[in-house]
């Protein structure tokens, strides 16, 4: 069975999956920036459990990164839990993405990843939302090339500022307010924060079709798309396990170079 492990700002990905292709696990955790190699790998074996699997059960693993110095803890707990080197997602890694833009070593690992699983997963031309730390969008034309995209900050990310820069804000939950006009100061944020994110997919996604001049494709994963999606107006998939589709592909187009 395959590992798949996704390295975020604020949250680390697992997954596994069968030798059918199927997503068998699938759990999301905070980010532990202070972690030692020897509490994730404890932390890998508890979720393994408590989802009935065990350490045997992993033959191989595969991991994307946007945190370097987790990553590397990341890797040695692997080491040490399974007695195996984890295939890493960044350069001389085959993915079968055409991308496009000015720079591509500047594409994130994750954009990658989730660009990988929609153009293998959904048809195209395809735009691809990932809502997480930052809010990224990544749009692949009809020959499936990566064109580009838009990076916002995450609804977090966003909400941690305002409530850092002003004296009477309090922290908020994510939750869908029952009107969009609040009448007190907790609905008025909570509506604010998620009626914004919802109007801004929806107003970036009909000027990407603009731009382009086709109906796309619109897929959304990440922790807080569930959350948004429903007060989308534009039909969006939701795909929570994008992550370990694109890093499943990546894994068997690299595997014979392992």
């Amino acid at each position: 069975m395959l590992l798949a492990v996704d390295i975020g700002n604020t949250n680390i990905v697992f997954g596994c999956v069968n030798d059918k292709g199927e997503v068998v696990l699938f759990e999301r955790i905070s980010t532990n920036h202070n972690a030692t190699s020897t509490e994730y790998a404890v932390l890998i074996r508890n979720i393994l459990e408590m989802n009935n699997f065990s350490t045997s059960d992993i033959d191989d693993a595969i991991m994307s990164s946007v945190v370097p110095s987790v990553a590397g803890t990341v890797i040695q707990a692997v080491k040490k839990l399974f007695g195996i080197d984890i295939m890493t997602v960044g350069p001389g890694v085959k993915t079968g993405l055409n991308i496009l833009i000015d720079n591509p070593a500047q594409l994130g690992s994750d954009q990658v990843v989730d660009a990988v699983a929609g153009i293998n997963q959904y048809s195209v031309p395809q735009i691809i939302i990932d809502m997480g730390t930052a809010t990224t969008v990544s749009v692949v034309d009809k020959n499936k090339n990566y064109l580009g995209g838009l990076i916002i900050a995450g609804m977090g990310t966003a909400t941690n500022a305002l409530t850092a820069k002003t004296a009477q804000l309090p922290k908020i939950n994510f939750e869908v307010p029952e009107k969009v006009i609040g009448t007190n100061t907790i609905d008025c944020m909570k509506s604010g924060m998620m009626y914004s994110n919802a109007c801004a997919l929806d107003g970036i996604i009909e000027r990407i079709e603009e731009e382009i001049g086709e109906k796309c494709t619109v897929v959304a994963t990440g922790g807080l798309a569930e959350l948004v999606l429903p007060l989308c107006r534009r039909d969006i998939i939701l795909d929570k396990s994008l992550l370990i589709k694109g890093l499943t592909v990546i894994y068997r187009k690299n595997k014979s170079r392992k």
